[in-house]
């Protein structure tokens, strides 16, 4: 039986038309075989790339008609007039680490350059107490084609004071390792605590910014940003965001409530009748239920931290001595400062990034989680165990 001709060409037709679909799969294929890309649609109908059809550049929060972070790494890698004049903040990320954290840094690192700095392009400031290695910089700078600054962290702001009685605070720890208290026995762990609490800020090479996005190595971010977090923050006017917290372990910290209430009672000129304590109190400001944001994870207003306000809570915590008489950490300092310090309406908690430093865990739930293309197991949420205090954050509005 003799085939038409027509079916012939009708087979090939097919065939090549099943392979345009599975290759347009790819952004690279689909971006150069489009109906745009072949002039056959008005050129007003996209952008100059032909990866977008929308008329919005990433703001500070999501809204429909935003291009997707597909499209937005597409626009990057052709380098979009459109991303690199789109409004952006002063902001950076802020890295604490050494020399021998690379390997773990890279991994936190690579991870936000492909969800979100791939295209927004912010700075990155590396912070040390000892000077960065050549080979760090190198691998460091490789992964991104953002800006990267590397410093010393000035002796003074790091190196336990000379006005610290060493004697106390050596017998101090010695009480810690006898109850195991993780980092008890550490001065290294408590120099970072204070820095981290009341001088990074200070650090020359943050002088020209106003943001930062916290990053510690061996950290995950589960998904897709299409939207600028820095943004949403100087819009809404917040001053600290957050994705995850948790009860203090009050070993560390016996006598910070006390020191607090103290400085609250002398200044009640930076106290705010808005604040958020309700977050860190049960009882209004009695005791200290020991909630606090995971400062591992934090977008903040460098500004803040720099303000009169929280200088002074700073300056009177640190000549309490607790960093080195105790364990005081800088993430209940920090929460328990913008708790008492800040409105509560300028804190916000970034529900829609997914975040894990060990062992906790926050994955979106729903459309965010859809949305950003998290790749976290949604059931694998601490937001509302038992340990965590979202829930309190929550209630507060």
């Amino acid at each position: 039986m003799v085939v038409p001709r027509w079916r012939y060409i009708g087979g090939a037709v097919g065939v090549l038309f099943f392979l345009h679909l599975v290759l347009s799969i790819h952004p690279t294929y689909r971006s150069h075989t489009s109906p745009s890309g072949f002039g056959f649609l008005p050129s007003s109908w996209t952008t100059e790339e032909g990866q977008w059809s929308g008329s919005h550049v990433p703001d500070g929060t999501y809204t429909p008609g935003q291009p997707s972070a597909e499209d937005l790494r597409a626009m990057a890698k052709v380098g979009s007039k459109k991303l690199s004049e789109r409004r952006r903040a002063k902001a950076t990320f802020v890295v604490l680490a050494r020399n021998s954290d690379l390997g773990e840094l890279l991994f936190s690192m690579k991870q936000m350059e492909d969800r979100f700095n791939n295209w927004a392009q912010y700075d990155w400031v590396f912070l040390n107490d000892d000077d960065f290695t050549d080979e760090f910089k190198r691998y460091t700078q490789a992964l991104t084609s953002a800006t990267c600054k590397y410093g010393k962290i000035p002796a003074e702001h790091w190196h336990q004071p000379d006005w610290i009685d060493e004697d106390k605070a050596r017998k101090s720890r010695e009480e810690m390792i006898r109850k195991k208290i993780i980092y008890g026995h550490s001065v290294p762990y408590r120099n970072m605590c204070r820095f981290n609490s009341g001088f990074f800020f200070k650090h020359p090479l943050l002088a020209e910014y106003d943001y930062y996005w916290r990053v510690e190595p061996n950290v995950r971010f589960f998904c897709d940003i299409n939207y600028d977090p820095f943004l949403l923050m100087q819009d809404q006017n917040k001053v600290y965001g957050f994705t995850l917290s948790l009860y203090e372990y009050i070993d560390t910290i016996p006598t910070l409530w006390d020191a607090t209430k103290e400085f609250a009672a002398a200044h009640p000129e930076y106290i705010p009748k808005d604040n958020a304590m309700q977050f860190i109190s049960d009882d209004g400001g009695d005791t200290y239920n020991k909630c606090h944001f995971w400062s591992n994870f934090e977008i903040g207003d460098l500004n803040f931290w720099r303000g009169e306000a929280y200088e002074a809570y700073f300056d009177f915590l640190d000549k309490k001595g607790g960093f080195y008489y105790e364990r005081w950490g800088d993430a209940p300092v920090h929460s328990i400062g913008v708790a008492l310090l800040a409105p509560k309406e300028q804190i916000h908690w970034f529900d829609d990034i997914g975040y894990k430093h060990e062992p906790f865990q926050h994955c979106p739930q729903g459309d965010a989680h859809a949305r950003g293309k998290c790749w976290c197991d949604p059931s694998d949420n601490f937001d509302f165990e038992w340990y965590s205090c979202t829930k309190r954050f929550v209630d507060m509005f």
